[in-house]
Formats: C-alpha cells, sequence, structure tokens
C-alpha cells in the first residue's frame, strides 16, 4: 500500500528527475539491509527495522512502514522472537512495482 498524498509532496518537494534518482538510492538501501535481516544479531534487528521503517514512510510506502513497525514493536516486547522478513520482503516488492510502476 502507498501513501499517494506523500508521494506527490516529495515529487512537488524535489522534482520528478530527483524523485526518480531519490527511488533508487531508496531501493538500494533498503534492499540492502533485507539482505543483511537474516544475518542480523537480534540485538540489532529492532534498529533495522526501525530504519526499514522510517525510510518506508517517508518514500511513501505505509503498508511496508506499518509492517516494519508492528515487527519492531513485537521484537521489543518478545526479544527472542524472529521478526517476519519473508513478509516483510514480499510486501517490499509489490510496494515497490506499484512505486516504480
Amino acid at each position: 500500500m502507498l501513501d499517494a498524498t506523500r508521494i506527490t509532496e516529495l515529487k512537488q518537494e524535489v522534482g520528478l528527475d530527483d524523485f526518480v534518482e531519490v527511488v533508487g538510492i531508496f531501493c538500494e538501501e533498503v534492499e540492502e539491509v533485507l539482505a543483511e535481516l537474516p544475518r542480523t544479531p537480534a540485538t540489532d534487528m529492532a534498529n533495522k527495522l526501525h530504519f526499514l521503517k522510517g525510510s518506508a514512510l517517508n518514500i511513501g510506502m505505509i503498508g511496508v512502514g506499518e509492517l516494519c513497525r508492528s515487527e519492531e514493536l513485537r521484537l521489543k516486547a518478545m526479544p527472542g522472537e524472529a521478526p517476519d522478513i519473508a513478509a516483510i520482503e514480499a510486501l517490499y516488492q509489490s510496494s515497490k512495482s506499484e512505486l516504480i510502476g
């Protein structure tokens, strides 16, 4: 799920050409963190999810941001639990397709 209002605001703030560049940088950074998640120590997992949450919400990927928020809160409440990395990745990929398309 995307936040069309946030995407429009971002396009207006930076311009269309820079928006495309921002989305590209965002995708590179997020995909790097997603690739690291399976090997991330439990002590750093909440920080990685927090980064993903903030980045996703900033670019307008509200669904990804909310899922990362719920996983971050769940980890804080139950530190031994593992986040649902597959769900985050799947939602990111579908949101990315929607954002780029």
